[in-house]
This record gives structure tokens, C-alpha cells and sequence, in this order.
């Protein structure tokens, strides 16, 4: 398999089924439920939410970068916002009808981890708002 790379240089190359579950086997349940099985964390709860440290936010399944703590944003919905990502290769969008609406999923680009949802109702300058859960995600402050 060919190595596919970002605009801003991180190996894009879809993890196979073995690697997957490899780094999965570390995960706690929640962190399945919500990373491989498209679950949810309830509002208000999630361990990154209230972080205000410089940084990056990085996928908890495969460590791409997907957000930086600059684009963080208080969105008063109870689940860490964000309003642009590190790199927009790095978010993979699919449309999402479950549970009686119609929205955007994002996934991580290399492994595929449900990250959370992407709504049309964020600030300037994207007007995007990237919905994450806190479970989705490892912090990694700047150094």
C-alpha cells in the first residue's frame, strides 16, 4: 500500500484491521463505544473540555493532529469546539442520518475513529463549529 500524505505532512495511509485493533486493545470501553462504534460521551463530562492549555489535540486511536488549541472555541454545548481543524485532510466528513436528523460525522482521516460532528453554527472566520468528544481525543501542550 501506497503512503498517502497531508498538505502539511503527516501520513495519511488508512491503518489495516490489525494495526486498528492493535492500538484500540488500550483503549478503555467508553473510548471504543465512542471511537469505533460512533458513540457519544454525555455533555458536560469529557476530560478536555475545560482546557485551556496551548496545544495540540490529536486523535486517541492513531495520534494524527486534528485540532490546535488555538482554533478552540467555548461553544456552551458541553462537548470541546473547535472551528477549524489542523489541516482539513486530516478530518474526514460523512453524512449521518441516525437518530431521526440529518448531520455531518467526522472521522479521523488515517484510522477512520469517530471523532463527533461537524455543525454549519460556529464563529468567524470558518462559521464552522467541529463538536468533539473529549474521548475521541489525547492533548499534547506545546512546548
Amino acid at each position: 500500500m501506497s503512503s498517502q500524505q497531508s498538505a502539511s505532512g503527516f501520513d495519511l495511509t488508512p491503518l489495516s484491521a490489525s494495526q486498528k485493533e492493535q492500538r484500540a486493545a488500550g483503549l478503555t470501553a467508553e473510548e471504543r463505544r465512542i471511537l469505533l462504534n460512533q458513540g457519544t460521551e454525555p455533555p458536560f463530562c469529557g476530560g478536555l473540555l475545560d482546557n485551556k492549555e496551548a496545544g495540540t489535540y490529536l486523535c486517541k486511536l492513531c495520534h494524527l493532529p486534528l485540532f490546535h488549541s488555538d482554533g478552540k472555541f467555548e461553544s456552551g454545548t458541553g462537548w470541546p469546539s473547535f472551528y477549524q481543524p489542523v489541516d482539513p485532510q486530516h478530518v474526514r466528513e460523512l453524512r449521518d442520518a441516525s437518530h431521526g436528523m440529518v448531520r455531518t460525522e467526522i472521522r479521523c482521516a488515517r484510522c477512520d475513529g469517530h471523532l463527533g460532528h461537524v455543525f454549519p453554527d460556529g464563529p468567524a472566520p470558518t462559521g464552522l463549529r467541529y463538536c468533539l468528544n473529549s474521548a475521541s481525543m489525547v492533548f499534547e501542550a506545546d512546548h
